[in-house]
């Protein structure tokens, strides 16, 4: 078992100054020996295991803990929900100072790839549907008019349909299956 010793009045510009500064009585060690591996698998997870970004954030909670401690009641501790939350709101502010970056990027993107939209190959993709589709029974045709036509969901089409959703699962799949086997030439359409 670590026992810890009392740190050393400190000696920086704090106490030149006459400044307060928080207790150097080992607080911070106390700190990071009892919430320094569960803030850091909390953080990891975060932010999907950066070890050393998560590290950062880590220590910059234990410092806002610590610091914080001059400001609160005598005897004061940080629980570890309350480190949790401090590591959470950094990791928050963080990834917003980094979202703009990206979106900005994916605009000018999608500004130079933009296709113009053909009204003839429309029209002739929406025939060859209408003529696919068809072909199929009139259950299958149904599930398919739900799910992909009206974008419901499998429970959602089952109510409507009166049927139950494995069902809608089923005939969804062999509707599908139906499609891509007569039609092998236009098989990544119907995926």
């Amino acid at each position: 078992m670590r026992t810890s010793t009392p740190s050393p009045a400190p000696t920086g510009s704090a106490a030149v100054t006459g400044e307060r500064t928080p207790s150097g009585d080992g607080s911070i060690r106390r700190l990071y020996e009892e919430h320094h591996g569960p803030l850091l698998r909390y953080v990891s997870g975060l932010i999907r295991g950066d070890r050393q970004r998560a590290e950062d954030f880590v220590q910059e909670t234990l410092v806002r803990a610590w610091l914080s401690t001059e400001n609160q009641p005598p005897g004061w501790s940080p629980s570890r929900s309350w480190l949790m939350r401090v590591a959470h709101n950094l990791v928050i502010d963080w990834a917003r100072r980094e979202r703009p970056h990206t979106e900005i990027q994916h605009e000018h993107t999608l500004e130079e790839h933009a296709e113009t939209v053909d009204p003839m190959s429309q029209a002739v993709q929406r025939r060859f549907l209408v003529h696919a589709l068809s072909r199929l029974s009139h259950p299958h045709r149904e599930v398919l008019f739900y799910v992909y036509v009206l974008g419901c969901t499998g429970p959602d089409a089952a109510d409507a349909l009166g049927i139950p959703p494995g069902t809608v699962k089923s005939r969804t799949h062999h509707a599908i299956r139906e499609l891509r086997r007569r039609h092998p030439e236009h098989a990544l359409a119907a995926a």
